[in-house]
């Protein structure tokens, strides 16, 4: 069926015909209306699951670790400094390689207070071994739930999805809510083969030694590689099923683009207007959309940019003490393959700021007229 819903309400669908098994919630804004909505479809019996009130962050995160731990498919989500609560134990879930799916509403994170968006919070939590994709719009939101516990539950490694606040969590847009029979086609039930079980008992978690803990990382790692190609066969077969493909990035005019311009979130919907604008101009430019951050795609990032003579990085974050966090990523990924690309890195839209056609063009114009960047840090729209 089709409803016009939130992106909140996207999540809190998708969770549903995933058939999540154990859902913790501890309220946060802008996150509260995504496990608002899930207690309601257990109390209404339409979600058989297990409904966990936790008194916090931590423990919400706690809950979906022993509740995947037996077998059963956990989700919970969070916001900003209810995500920094859980940080240790996100590192727990992913070297535990527990399969569990988290929804993170992007919030800024305070002081000053703040409830509007930047990445800032979800891109902090970027190295404890969660796999991260960023999502454009509330479709895109509800497959991404149903495919990452797909992707998760192959590969032993939680997912994190990533969405706006506000610009996508509290604005409304039609979405095809899948049938849930159907997506029981897609996704069949978890079957872990290592459990918590009274019948079958193994201890998990206890300490490791220098002889062994070595080798665990270097195996997360290894999955983390193949998770490339393991996200692609997903999203091919959610193709195949649904009818709708989300890709790894998604290139937009990219393919003969003398700049491109690298985004990621709700800012790829006002990029991909303001490059059919300036196409109709006369001007060569595309748009690389970045969705899979975790893994990052290395390899298909280095195939869409190889005709390119300038890519544009736009960040939503800042890793302060060095700059644009995607920025740094794609620096990182060019190096010795294409060090002749001259790559801008520009900082927009911290706090919730609008990041408007306007700024694009002004993005556009910056990259166009300077042959290579004449500083580390572009920054966009501030009040000097």
């Amino acid at each position: 069926m089709k409803k016009v819903i939130t992106g909140n309400y996207a999540v809190s669908y998708g969770a549903m015909v995933s058939r999540s098994q154990v859902i913790a919630a501890y309220p946060i804004t802008p996150q509260t209306q995504i496990v608002e909505l899930l207690s309601e479809f257990c109390a209404d019996g339409l979600l058989d699951a297990k409904f966990i009130k936790v008194e916090s962050e931590h423990s919400a995160m706690a809950s979906c670790i022993g509740a995947s731990a037996t077998g059963a498919r956990a989700f919970t989500a969070t916001s900003a400094h209810g995500l920094a609560l859980m940080h240790e134990l996100l590192h727990w879930a992913a070297l535990g390689r527990l399969p569990i799916v988290l929804a993170n509403v992007n919030r800024a994170m305070g002081p000053g207070w703040s409830i509007w968006t930047d990445q800032n919070d979800s891109l902090s939590q970027r190295d404890t071994g969660w796999l991260q994709f960023y999502c454009e719009s509330n479709q895109e939101i509800l497959d991404t739930i149903i495919q990452g516990f797909k992707i998760s539950e192959q590969i032993l490694l939680p997912t994190m999805l990533v969405l706006d606040a506000f610009f996508l969590s509290h604005t409304s847009e039609p979405v095809d809510i899948p049938d849930i029979e159907v997506v029981d086609t897609y996704l069949p039930k978890y079957n872990a083969t290592y459990r918590l079980s009274t019948e079958n008992p193994y201890a998990f978690g206890g300490l490791t030694g220098p002889d062994h803990y070595f080798e665990i990382r270097y195996k997360m790692q290894e999955t983390m590689d193949q998770a490339i190609e393991i996200a692609r066969q997903a999203d091919e077969e959610f193709e195949r099923i649904f009818g709708r493909s989300h890709g790894l990035i998604e290139r937009y005019y990219s393919d003969d683009a003398e700049l491109i311009l690298v985004v990621s979130g709700s800012i790829a919907s006002t990029t991909r207007d303001v490059v059919d604008q300036l196409r109709s101009e006369g001007r060569n430019v595309g748009m690389l959309k970045v969705r899979m951050f975790r893994p990052f795609p290395r390899q298909e990032f280095r195939n869409a940019v190889r005709r390119a003579k300038k890519v544009a990085v736009i960040d939503r974050n800042i890793c302060v003490g060095f700059g644009g966090i995607f920025y740094q990523e794609i620096t990182s990924t060019m190096y010795g393959h294409r060090d002749d690309l001259p790559i801008f890195g520009f900082i927009a839209g911290l706090g919730g700021r609008d990041v408007t056609p306007n700024v694009i063009h002004e993005i556009v114009t910056h990259a166009e007229t300077h042959d290579t960047p004449d500083t580390e840090i572009i920054w966009i729209g501030v009040k000097r």
